[in-house]
């Protein structure tokens, strides 16, 4: 049981680039953004509403690790399955203002592709 635990804790973060300046994953934890850091990426934007699972860490406190590490941080919570369009324009508009490349992250990184798949097709 312990092994299980160690295999967990050594996971590597995964993330998928989806253009050259906007990348996404699923949840990611505090501890996680000097990888994020490490890996290039200038912004990160959470897609994910707080309290939506029990455990998850609140976007104010990754905001705090981002921050401190000298990157910026947008949360723009889109609950799931329901993407509106001021989640698409506020996206559109973070992705205009943030320095890339960007780091968005939700639950599974779906939301954070559908936004971008939408904003995308707007600018046609």
């Amino acid at each position: 049981m312990t092994a299980a635990k160690e295999d967990c804790e050594d996971k590597t973060m995964e993330y998928r680039q989806i253009s050259d300046v906007y990348s996404v994953s699923g949840q990611i934890q505090p501890e996680d953004i000097a990888a994020i850091k490490e890996a290039g990426f200038r912004s990160v934007i959470c897609n994910r509403p707080d309290n939506e699972q029990p455990g998850q860490p609140s976007a104010d406190s990754v905001k705090a690790v981002v921050e401190a590490a000298g990157l910026a941080f947008r949360y723009i919570p889109v609950i799931s399955g329901q993407i509106t369009m001021e989640n698409v324009e506020d996206q559109a508009q973070a992705l205009d203002e943030l320095e890339g490349p960007v780091f968005a992250y939700c639950r599974s990184g779906a939301r954070c592709t559908n936004l971008y798949g939408l904003i995308q097709q707007q600018r046609g």
